[in-house]
């Protein structure tokens, strides 16, 4: 049921909005019933608007979205329809290959020795099965990652599951699982290893799902996640005496596999062949349905699109409209479209993502750019209503910008409140039940009122940066340099 409250707040917010707009964007081509685009797109999406109703059907008719399964197509081709329902004018697929398809079969695991005790564990992503009844022997604790601290100690971890309790490499950045995959999955495999135990970071022994490689390989060795405070028993039962324990699980894996990126287009006025990309990832994780990572950020392309689509004068630039396939592993399908349109690249006024759930709007992410922030600025009236007109110049690629942002390409990324998404986060809780349709609309109009804005600017945003800029925007935001590197990225 719908609340009353919840209304009133949604009229105040078009009113308050329609308004701000008719005021502050005194350039708008003005369309025939008198008001300005801008105000056209934000009426669409606040009052008539489908972003929740796509939230919920993707969430509550296919739910979990693993890259490369068959679900994943399914909501691929979902996407395909509403697109062509919403009568963009051109439509298609592109494909891109990943190593392995994989899916997760449920796992268990106890420890046997000095006293029985069930764990709660699961199978990494992209973890090759265990053998036929399971993995079993003494657990041995590495507290560091680097290859010579692994090579010290192979005595130690010859013929044993070995419990990564490398608290300084463990944590929420995404750039966490790649250290230790490169750093250390295949020393440890050299060293004799059976198999690796992975805490989590969250209390109560909850889990967030992960992945064992970055670039949607299989792990060299059997990978579980065990929860935080099984991981701390363990580590001190091994303080004093010797610790048993087994797992076992059985995914299903399969490979090469074909997923597919789901494009869009809108043709530009006067300028076709001036792009602005709007995106964000269809795939999900496995242990909900992805509602907010990242069914809101589809559900407010989509509505973008919508929107834009049905205006009676379209913009002077192209607008393309992408859902990334294989975000959660590493960038994949972001990835594979910029290394097939490289020279496409500087055609980009800018690229904007969504992949931060429904939470309270603040504004764009320019990923410290001054000059995208400064050229920002006359449109930040044009969000102020929604509280969206905040920059931030926080460097984050932590998402499908990422790719973008390392080639150059000036980026915005939606920056909203993220404390209730954080709560479900790759985790079981991340259901269509949590999501703020307040929010998830005034994200689907900031998006679409930013886009607009953009692309029919007669300037634009900001130029490509050569790889030396990109450098600085790097080094100086203390990123690291020599992950960057193992990951494909030399500065």
């Amino acid at each position: 049921m719908i609340q009353r409250n919840f209304v009133k707040d949604l009229l105040t917010a078009f009113f308050v909005l329609a308004a701000g707009i008719a005021h502050a964007q005194k350039t708008d081509t003005v369309a025939p019933t008198g008001e300005s685009p801008t105000t056209t797109l934000a009426k669409s999406i606040l009052i008539r608007g489908q972003a929740s109703s796509y939230v919920q059907e993707l969430s509550d008719k296919f739910g979990t979205r693993l890259s490369g399964s068959q679900v994943y197509e399914q909501a691929a081709e979902w996407a395909v329809n509403k697109f062509r329902t919403n009568a963009l004018p051109r439509v298609y697929t592109e494909v891109f290959l990943m190593p392995s398809g994989w899916e997760r079969d449920a796992g268990s695991g106890r420890i046997l020795a000095p006293l029985r005790r069930p764990l709660h564990l699961e199978s990494l992503g992209w973890s090759p099965s265990t053998p036929r009844g399971g993995i079993r022997g003494p657990v041995t604790v590495l507290t560091e990652l680097d290859s010579d601290y692994i090579s010290s100690r192979v005595a130690q971890i010859k013929g044993h599951i070995v419990l990564l309790f490398a608290e300084q490499d463990f944590g929420e950045h995404w750039t966490s699982f790649a250290r230790r995959q490169f750093a250390s999955y295949s020393a440890l495999k050299n060293a004799g290893a059976l198999a690796i135990l992975q805490p989590d970071v969250e209390y109560n022994d909850s889990l967030n799902a992960d992945a064992a490689t970055w670039d949607g390989d299989l792990s060299p060795l059997p990978c579980a996640q065990i929860g935080m405070e099984d991981a701390k028993l363990i580590k001190r039962l091994g303080e004093k005496s010797v610790v048993e324990v087994e797992y076992e699980y059985h995914n299903h894996v399969w490979g090469p596999v074909e997923v597919r990126n789901v494009i869009a287009e809108l043709p530009g006025r006067t300028r076709p062949d001036e792009w602005i990309v709007l995106g964000a990832h269809l795939d999900s994780w496995d242990y909900a349905t992805g509602s907010q990572d990242n069914g809101t950020g589809v559900a407010m392309v989509l509505a973008a699109a919508r929107a834009l689509q049905a205006l009676p004068v379209r913009p002077d630039r192209s607008i393309r409209f992408v859902l990334w396939g294989g975000e959660e592993q590493g960038f994949l399908g972001s990835s594979a479209w910029i290394r097939l349109h490289r020279s496409e690249l500087g055609q980009i006024v800018a690229y904007l993502n969504t992949d931060n759930g429904a939470g309270h709007p603040q504004g764009w992410r320019v990923e410290g750019r001054r000059d995208v922030e400064k050229a920002m600025e006359p449109i930040r009236g044009l969000l102020s209503d929604l509280d969206g007109d905040g920059l931030s110049r926080e460097v984050t690629f932590d998402s499908d910008h990422g790719p973008f942002m390392l080639e150059g390409v000036p980026v915005l990324d939606l920056w909203v409140e993220t404390t209730s998404y954080l709560r479900v986060h790759h985790k079981a809780g991340d259901t269509f039940d949590k999501v703020d349709i307040l929010n998830l609309n005034a994200g689907s109009a900031i998006l679409a009122v930013t886009a607009y804005a953009l692309a029919d600017s007669p300037d634009s945003i900001a130029k490509q940066l050569d790889h030396v800029a990109v450098g600085e925007i790097v080094k100086g935001a203390n990123i690291d340099l020599q992950l960057l590197k193992m990951l494909g990225w030399s500065f």
